[in-house]
């Protein structure tokens, strides 16, 4: 299943639904910069393996991160990012996905060029940011809501059909980094633990026959979180994505 910029992760803070939580998220200062693509948006081969969805999700407005990156864990977090500079940006600033790892001076952000520009009140006063390189700003982590979907799994390209399985989770709603998963072993009756590989990638050698159920753990919740039972069809497509029907 081709992944689609519908597939868009949106704002955020529902102030009817979320006062609390929006209000209670507090800003952090820092630094941010932007790396350059030919089209603005982000790069399809960035470390939290997403691929493509990498490249197009939220417009584009995405990021690679360091001291959030979490060993993979912060991939997909939102953040909101606002610079400081007020003559040049206004008090909202953007939102961003994180979908790579990326180290520079002193930020936590850097930015595809579709993210950095949005940091600017207008068009020409994101080209005059755009001439510093690297600003100011703060941000704060906000929660991620998704069209039509729970947490959504993708089959990664390595996998190898039936005995090779890595995922890559895609979408998980809210606040919630996914610190851990299981996949359940129909014919033994157990959960089996997958590897992290790298960023949102796990993987599990000797992958049980679906259909297939998964478990995640989530950070800031206790147990575990179950998908639907036939998550994972039984004649899982490489390349292919499900919605696990796992709701956090």
């Amino acid at each position: 299943m081709e992944l689609h910029s519908k597939y868009q992760v949106v704002l955020v803070c529902v102030m009817l639904l979320l006062p609390a939580l929006c209000l209670s998220q507090g800003f952090t200062d820092s630094r941010a910069t932007f790396y350059s693509t030919s089209d603005g948006y982000g790069t399809s081969t960035g470390a939290c393996g997403y691929g493509d969805y990498g490249r197009t999700v939220n417009h584009g407005r995405v990021a690679g991160v360091a001291g959030l990156w979490r060993g993979g864990a912060g991939c997909g977090a939102c953040y909101q990012v606002r610079c400081k500079n007020s003559r040049l940006c206004d008090n909202y600033g953007t939102m961003v996905v994180a979908t790579d790892y990326g180290a520079g001076d002193r930020t936590d952000f850097i930015m595809s060029p579709n993210g950095f520009s949005k940091l600017g009140r207008n068009p020409s006063a994101s080209a005059e940011l755009k001439k510093y390189g690297v600003v100011d700003v703060e941000y704060r982590r906000v929660p991620c809501t998704y069209a039509g979907y729970n947490v959504r799994i993708k089959i990664h390209e390595s996998s190898r059909y039936p005995d090779y399985l890595a995922l890559v989770i895609l979408y998980v709603p809210g606040m919630n980094d996914v610190t851990a998963v299981e996949i359940y072993d129909n014919d033994r009756n157990e959960w089996m633990p997958m590897r992290r590989v790298y960023g949102a990638v796990f993987d599990i050698v000797g992958a049980p026959s679906g259909p297939l159920s998964l478990r995640l753990q989530l950070s800031g919740r206790t147990g575990w979180v179950r998908s639907s039972k036939s998550a994972i069809p039984g004649d899982w497509k490489i390349g292919a994505s499900y919605d696990s029907l796992v709701k956090v």
